[in-house]
């Protein structure tokens, strides 16, 4: 059986952070993405989803130092899953999207996507 670990998003950015480690950039941000859909009496509810992306200077992905808060953008990459104990002793579950191509949206194009 084949497996498949893809992801892919369009959101608009949050937070970030760009590290620069000798000739490759490092940038770690987050992207709000939104679905809207009516409750079970009719009313409009949009709900908002905030992902982790890690991405790295390199092939697909360049001029991490162009991405800004509050940019559309397209993240397609891998999920990777982290455990990790917190200070308190509790166990806990981080989702990062580790991305392989990013590509910034012209303002003017508007964020939709097919289902």
């Amino acid at each position: 059986m084949e497996q498949l670990n893809k992801i892919e998003i369009r959101g608009y950015v949050g937070s970030i952070t760009v590290h620069h480690m000798g000739e490759r950039d490092m940038a770690r941000f987050t992207v709000a993405t939104s679905t809207a859909y009516k409750d079970k009496d009719g009313g409009a509810v949009i709900e908002t989803c905030w992902h982790n992306v890690l991405a790295w200077s390199g092939k697909n992905i360049q001029e991490l130092d162009k991405i800004t808060k509050g940019g559309k953008i397209y993240v397609l990459g891998r999920l990777r899953n982290q455990k990790y104990t917190g200070l308190d002793g509790i166990e806990r579950n981080t989702y990062d999207i580790l991305a392989s191509r990013l590509t910034l949206l012209d303002e003017g194009e508007p964020l939709q996507c097919e289902m």
